[in-house]
């Protein structure tokens, strides 16, 4: 299955980026403190100490989210409620930055964020919802006790009627 090492790899860039994410902006900061300009009468101080902030949630968030593909390996089962939400956050975030990468930075980056787009969108899609079938469920056994085999019960078809 294509599965788990697809939700390993996603768990491995996404915390890959968390970091490089909080590094980048801790270092912008720093680079903004030590020059000691404004920008349009803002105060220096206040921008270092943003963007250092901004770092550590964005990073945050991409850990959080690398940690939602790390238990969908660890499980191999398909993310649900809250973890569903962040990965399917993480693709959009992704498909944005492509964007802007394209323009901003280059053609490189553009095609590092599709691909890890890619990634997240074939984890999300890859558990498409359906509970795994049992290895017996070929055998054409009839299920227990007038129960389908999902569990609800099977009502018998109606009787033909007579002209």
């Amino acid at each position: 299955m294509v599965r788990r090492p697809v939700a390993w790899v996603v768990a491995l860039v996404l915390f890959a980026e968390a970091l490089g994410i909080a590094a980048l902006n801790w270092f912008l900061g720093v680079v903004v403190d030590r020059q000691d300009m404004s920008l349009a009468g803002l105060d220096p101080d206040m921008m270092s100490t943003s963007s250092k902030i901004g770092g550590i949630v964005f990073g945050l968030y991409f850990a959080l989210c690398g940690l939602v593909a790390l238990l969908v390996a660890l499980r191999d089962r398909a993310p649900a409620g809250l973890g569903r939400v962040l990965l399917i956050s993480a693709a959009v975030v992704h498909a944005l930055l492509g964007a802007a990468a394209w323009g901003l930075v280059g053609p490189a980056a553009f095609l590092y964020m599709v691909v890890v787009l890619a990634l997240i969108v074939l984890l999300l899609m890859t558990y498409d919802g359906r509970p795994e079938q049992p290895a017996d469920a070929g055998s054409g056994a009839a299920p227990e006790s007038g129960a389908g085999g999902d569990g609800s019960p099977v009502t018998p078809p109606a009787a033909p009627t007579a002209p």
